[in-house]
Order: C-alpha cells, then structure tokens, then sequence
C-alpha cells in the first residue's frame, strides 16, 4: 500500500524500530542497588612512598646483662661510700671500664705484649703474666685467645679502706683460647667457642688524680 507513493509498511516498521529502541534505552539505562559502582583508579602523587607496616606485636624486653647493686643492699652502700670520695665515681662507667680493660688485657696477654696491658695491672699481676709470656715464649708456644662475647658483667663484692676502693668484677663471657705449639699444634684449650667466667679485681685509691683502676688479682669464677 502506498500513501503519496510512499510504501506505508516500511514507515510502520521504521516506527516499530524507533520505539523498541527506546524501550531498550530506558531499561539498559537504569541503574538498581545492586550494582557496583565504577571502580576508581587511584594513583599516588610521584615520588610518593607507601607507608610502613607497622606490627602490633611486642618485643620481649631482654634481661639486663650489666645490673648495678641495689643502693639500698649492703653492696650498693659500700659503692656509694666510694661516691663520698670520688664524686665523679659512677657503677655502671665502672663497669664499662672494667669491661674494656677485661679485653684489653686478655688481647695484650695472648700476644706477649707486656707493654699492652702494664699500666692495667698491679706490679703482683703483671709480674705473674710476665713470667707466663716467659715460659711460652721459651717453649715455643703461642697463645690464642679470642673474645667472641661478653653475655656479663657484674660486681659481686667491694672493700672500701680509708681511701683505697676494691671491686670485683665477675666477668662472663665467649672465648676461643688455646695454646699451640711451634707446629701449630694444639696443646692446651681448644678451638671451640667456651663460656669462661674470670673474677677480676681491681682497686684504685680514690684520693689519687689518676683515674685508673689497676687489676690486682685474677681467679676463676
């Protein structure tokens, strides 16, 4: 059928087209609570680090290896007797004095250096390690002493008379020591790492400029 020479069909069908697809527009179109919203690219300005992690898990607190005596113990007031005369004297530099000295002397020792650890020790101390050098040194053997680690440090008794202050220092600690022979051999230690505890004690007269405290005996612990 034509109307003005125009075949009706085709504008019915033209006109079915037009309304199917705005039919299909207002339902694709419409959004419903279930659906999820469009992702968001987000980037960090440049240059920008992302931040730590931080975990909120604690870490055990480790046991004071070098403690000072408790003030109020006998120990403690004996060592504040000693503050009466020396006021720059102090437990804990003490103690980290004592400890540098402690290696210092076991180096010097085990390498026959005499000058090394001479103003460390008392004329009695330094007298019985010059004579050990000695006999090595005529044996033809070497010493090798070797401190891995001092796990501690701690003062276990002190003597105050009139000025002359003495402490006693147990000292605990790691070491590699052996003695061998002109053939390198072993003959006395050995190469394995030891736990070794030395009581040292030390003394110093507080009244005296010089701040040095001497080694005057050495025993095993």
């Amino acid at each position: 059928m034509d109307v003005g020479g125009f075949p009706v069909d085709l504008v019915l069908f033209g006109m079915i087209a037009a309304f199917l697809v705005l039919r299909l527009r207002s339902i694709l179109g419409r959004r419903t609570g279930f659906e999820r919203p469009p992702a968001q690219n987000f980037q960090p300005p440049p240059g920008t680090a992302a931040g730590p992690i931080i975990e909120g898990r604690a870490e055990p607190v480790p046991a004071p290896t070098r403690p000072v005596p408790d003030p109020a113990s006998p120990l403690g007031g004996t060592l504040a007797r000693m503050k009466t005369i020396d006021r720059n004297f102090d437990p804990a530099t003490f103690l980290a004095g004592a400890e540098k000295a402690f290696e210092m002397v076991v180096a010097a020792f085990a390498a026959g250096d005499r000058a090394g650890f001479r103003n460390l020790v008392g004329d009695e101390v330094f007298q019985s390690f010059d004579l050990a050098i000695s006999a090595r040194e005529q044996a033809g053997h070497t010493q090798v002493s070797e401190i891995k680690s001092i796990e501690g440090a701690t003062i276990e008794n002190a003597a105050l008379r009139g000025s002359v202050a003495q402490v006693i220092v147990r000292f605990v600690s790691d070491q590699i020591s052996m003695t061998k022979d002109h053939t390198g051999q072993p003959v006395a230690g050995t190469d394995a790492v030891t736990e070794i505890t030395d009581l040292w004690t030390f003394e110093r007269d507080l009244s005296s400029r010089d701040p040095t405290w001497r080694l005057t005996a050495v025993n095993s612990g």
